[in-house]
């Protein structure tokens, strides 16, 4: 995993949703695994610092899912 983009670790909500199995792995091997390439939260972090929200995923859209997991604090 020598490609891994350098924001999936810990502090990464789609680390944090794939490891709780709320995601599914289309996300994490698309864009995580391959270097953060055409991933819209990456680009916007080292563009503008802005921090997408944990249900934000790599295409931008929002996670319904996700979003009321985060709201349960499930993740």
């Amino acid at each position: 995993m020598s490609n891994v983009c350098r924001w999936y670790d810990q502090t990464s909500g789609m680390k944090r949703a794939w490891d709780k199995g709320l995601l599914a792995k289309a996300w994490i091997d698309n864009y995580c695994l391959n270097g953060g390439k055409n991933c819209v939260r990456k680009r916007r972090f080292e563009t503008e610092g802005y921090v997408s929200p944990d249900y934000v995923l790599p295409d931008g859209t929002v996670d319904e899912k996700l979003k009321e997991a985060r709201d349960k604090g499930i993740f």
